[in-house]
């Protein structure tokens, strides 16, 4: 500071001309005029003594160019040195109005420095969270770094204003002075501009920080709650409640027969438009998959946003968690959407219906639920169904048909807008453009290909006749398959910071470009819609409510509602018991079964490749022999296992036969359990080694060639007999439908022979007299006896070949061979005595007898080994196989829709999927009115 003196007798002059300063400063400030003018009267009246040769004028007439500071008259030859000394005492206050304001400046950064130190984060409550590490430290260095430089900024500052306003204030001559203000005028405010520019560099480090913070806090929190609730079930989100919501209506609707009402973003757009990318820039994360041009998105894609502390993705039906941080984790969640897409495309098509719920949470994610649709398409390519185009046009209009979606119309920059195919059937559905948000895509390409001008009219909805709410301008990317969202944000962000589409002369505001004003945007109009139409939709759903659990009562009044995975664990239930019972059949009924079983499947073969055989061979028990071993050593085992797995899925199929008798029986399941007892029966097989172990004992057995008592006699000749007129009745009946009805069938029921069977009569009336002159005829006719047989045939005007006679001697002989076992057998039946005594020379051949009995001992060792097997492994081996066909239709809707139907079954489901959706609406409902 310079000190002017002033000598002792000019003090007066000096001190007016600093009174008539202030008058001539605060000249257009009269308040401030007055103050100063008053303070300087009443130091004057209290203070100042009254100067020789003065005379003191009245306070309230004072003239600033008649009288001084202290109200003393001046002469007018004094005014020439007040003038200057009054511009010098103005040259002074500039340079000090400089330096304060530097010096005042440089305070006020100081404390505001100070201040924003004061307001940081307490960061201790993070060492008991988070964990110990280099990540952490280098945060804390960063932010003593950040703190430490802007206090050096500050610092250094306030000493480069000090410097030059000391600088200022030397030896400045009248003549210079107003050059060098201007310069230091200048200097001054580039300082400044250097101070606020580092201002607005240290007020974004503090809002990154500041978001740093909260998301930290937030992560904070979260583990807190969890580590001290752990076993307490944490609340759900309101968007999360909204999703599941949205989820049973889709559910309920699935070929789009109700029309639900809830609100949801539906991002339409042509094929390869960029909505995909537009979803995944909202959702910051690229988790669906890629194609050249290839459609990808085949099904509608459900992703509900929400905002938590870490970037996860996770599908509705499954429980991982995709950590969308991690390349790997995105190239699976990716390859899943992948998957789940093709496998929802069933029976030829291109796209389905069916839809895929998925839900992405992370650090600043708006709150919405969005559905990505396929893009439509003007053109079809060989590799579609035929049906594919209206099948996309069906369901973008059933899902932009709902009053209360909004309908996110993604239209390519980079496209000629004539050739949009979206904003047509945009119009159709929205043509008041109340609920459509219109958003142009791969604005940077646009930029370089279409002339600015007719962007502007796009963006400002002057080019299309369609209406939107709102315009919005987003870049999708640069066109490189593996760059992140990060840096296709960053991307955006420069070139809407220097295109000359939007920079200066652009007509767009700067809240209708970037994907986060997007998403912002879309987000809010989201939830305004829903808080608007969320209680008139659960109305909707009280009355079908209503309806529906009338007509229940109306139709099944006693039988409670019960929808069909509640009937199939019913219907499990039941037939599990069933298998239960299996096991408790006794051994006595299961060998009768086997032995039934076991001589059903055999007999044909022992009576055409044995016994017959035999009986027409030279040596009788030498062929039985050979046959027998031979049959034991390939056919037999094989054979008995066959009938074991018969007998098994008999007496089971006789159990839930039996079951259908009983009084609380409920023939709704009816269908159900016959498919799983022939789905079971198919899968299950026998154990390998049985054919191997019985091969065994029914070699051992059939190498006894004795019959050891008459007990053992008498069941052979009866099993003789009865085996024996089973198969005459089986020959009986072949020749009755060969010869025709008989005469007395004829008579009573007006029946009449056809010619075939006329001439099969004549044929066996001959054969019938060769027989007769040879009672022990061989099996097969001679030349001589065909040729005699043909010309009396022929005698009679009936002409037949040679096969012909050949096939109705077949069973012509069979009846007579049958009836002399028979005979045999009767004439055996008490002859065992002379067997014991004689054996194979006995005078009455009995080798039919043993043969029989040789048969019957391997059908009770078969049979008893084949129980054994049931009992021990094959029952459980079955039941196993039901639970896994249990099991498998459980998880298969379709299969459980075909198998449980009926009026009860559907009016149940209706009734219970209603009452559900309807819960889930009112516990929204309370939901978002608390949040409120």
């Amino acid at each position: 500071m310079i000190r002017v003196t002033i000598k002792k007798t000019h003090r007066d002059a000096a001190q007016r001309a600093t009174y008539l300063c202030t008058k001539i400063i605060c000249s257009n400030h009269s308040t401030l005029c007055n103050k100063a003018v008053g303070n300087n009267r009443h130091q004057y009246d209290e203070s100042r003594p009254q100067s020789q040769g003065h005379q003191r004028a009245p306070l309230d007439l004072l003239n600033p160019q008649q009288y001084g500071r202290y109200g003393w008259y001046v002469p007018p030859s004094r005014n020439i040195g007040m003038l200057v000394v009054r511009i010098f005492r103005g040259a002074l206050k500039l340079r000090y109005i400089v330096l304060g304001g530097a010096i005042g400046g440089g305070v006020s950064l100081s404390k505001k420095y100070e201040e924003w130190k004061d307001g940081l984060p307490d960061m201790k409550w993070l060492e008991d969270v988070l964990p110990q590490g280099d990540k952490w430290s280098s945060f804390s260095k960063k932010l003593m770094e950040v703190g430490g430089a802007m206090k050096d900024v500050v610092q250094i500052a306030k000493d480069d204003i000090k410097a030059k306003a000391s600088v200022s204030a030397l030896g400045l001559s009248n003549d210079d002075s107003r050059k060098k203000y201007e310069t230091l005028q200048s200097q001054v405010e580039t300082l400044q501009t250097e101070i606020m520019n580092v201002q607005i560099k240290y007020q974004k480090e503090l809002e990154k920080m500041e978001r740093e913070n909260r998301e930290l806090r937030q992560q904070y929190l979260i583990l807190k709650t969890n580590k001290k609730t752990t076993a307490k079930k944490i609340k759900k989100s309101l968007i999360d409640m909204y999703s599941e919501v949205l989820d049973e209506l889709s559910g309920y609707d699935t070929s789009y027969s109700m029309a639900d009402h809830l609100p949801r973003v539906v991002v339409v757009g042509d094929q390869s438009s960029g909505k995909t990318s537009v979803l995944e820039s909202i959702a910051k994360a690229r988790i669906f998959p890629r194609g050249s041009g290839e459609m990808m998105t085949r099904a509608p894609v459900k992703v509900t946003l929400a905002e938590g502390p870490y970037h996860i993705a996770q599908f509705r039906d499954s429980d991982r968690e995709y950590d969308l941080n991690k390349e790997s984790d995105l190239a699976e969640l990716r390859r899943e959407v992948e998957l789940r897409m093709r496998a929802s495309v069933r029976g030829g098509k291109t796209v389905s219906n069916e839809i895929i719920s998925m839900s992405v949470k992370g650090p600043g994610l708006k709150r919405m639920v969005l559905v990505d649709l396929p893009g439509i398409i003007s053109t079809m390519t060989v590799d579609m169904a035929a049906d594919t185009k209206d099948s996309i046009h069906q369901m973008t209009k059933h899902y932009m048909s709902n009053p209360n979606a909004i309908i996110l119309c993604i239209q390519d920059g980079s496209v000629d807008a004539e050739r949009s195919n979206v904003t047509d059937l945009v119009m159709q559905c929205d043509p008041l453009g109340r609920r459509t948000i219109f958003v142009l895509t791969k604005v940077d390409l646009a930029e370089e290909l279409a002339d600015p001008e007719r962007i502007r009219k796009i963006l400002s909805g002057k080019l299309f006749p369609m209406k939107a709410l709102g315009y919005y301008a987003v870049v999708t990317g640069r066109g490189r398959k593996d760059d992140s969202i990060e840096a296709i944000r960053q991307y955006e962000e420069d070139f809407f910071k220097n295109s000359k589409l939007f920079h200066r002369r652009g007509v767009i505001m700067p809240h209708q470009v970037t994907s986060r004003n997007l998403s912002l945007a879309v987000s809010d109009r989201f939830w305004k819609m829903v808080r608007e139409t969320i209680e008139q939709q659960a109305d909707a759903f009280k009355a079908t409510r209503f309806n529906l659990e009338t007509e229940w009562k109306n139709n099944f009044p006693r039988l409670r509602e019960s929808g069909r995975d509640e009937l199939f664990d019913k219907a499990k239930g039941e037939i599990l018991d069933e298998v239960v019972t299996l096991s408790q059949i006794s051994s006595k009924k299961w060998e009768e079964a086997l032995t039934e079983k076991l001589w059903d499947k055999l007999s044909n073969y022992v009576f055409e490749n044995i016994y017959l055989p035999a009986a027409q061979s030279d040596s009788f028990n030498t062929m039985v022999d050979i046959k027998l071993r031979q049959w034991a050593e390939q056919a037999l085992p094989a054979k008995s296992v066959e009938a074991g797995w018969e007998a098994l899925h008999n007496e089971f199929v006789n159990l839930i036969e039996k079951a259908k008798k009983s009084p609380d029986h409920d023939d709704i399941f009816d269908n159900l359990k016959a498919a799983v007892v022939d789905e079971a029966i198919r899968r299950h097989s026998w154990e390998d080694k049985a054919i191997d172990m019985l091969r065994v004992i029914q070699l051992n057995t059939l190498e006894d060639r004795f019959v050891h008592d008459k007990s053992e006699w008498d069941q052979a000749v009866k099993f003789l007999e009865t085996s024996v007129k089973t198969k005459l009745a089986q020959t009986e009946e072949t020749l009755n439908e060969m010869m025709g009805p008989g005469q007395f069938t004829r008579i009573t029921q007006w029946k009449y022979l056809t010619e075939d069977q006329a001439k099969r009569r004549h044929v066996k009336t001959e054969l019938d007299k060769v027989l007769k002159n040879d009672d022990k005829h061989l099996p097969t006719l001679t030349y001589d006896e065909l040729t005699t047989v043909r010309k009396n045939l022929q005698r009679d005007g009936i002409e037949v070949d040679t096969d012909y006679i050949r096939q109705t001697w077949f069973p012509v002989y069979r009846r007579h061979f049958l009836k002399q076992a028979l005979h045999r057998a009767n004439d055996c039946r008490k002859a065992y005595y002379l067997y014991s005594q004689q054996g194979a020379e006995c005078e009455i051949s009995c080798s039919d007898v043993v043969l029989f009995w040789r048969i019957q001992q391997v059908i009770k060792v078969t049979s008893n080994a084949l129980r054994q097997q049931v009992i021990n492994r094959e029952a459980r081996r079955l039941d196993k196989e039901i639970k896994d066909v249990l099991d498998e239709f459980s998880e298969d809707e379709e299969k459980k829709a075909q198998l449980l139907t009926g009026k009860r079954v559907t009016l149940a489901e209706e009734l219970i999927k209603v009452r559900h959706i309807q819960e889930k609406l009112e516990e929204f409902i309370n939901a978002l009115n608390q949040e409120k």
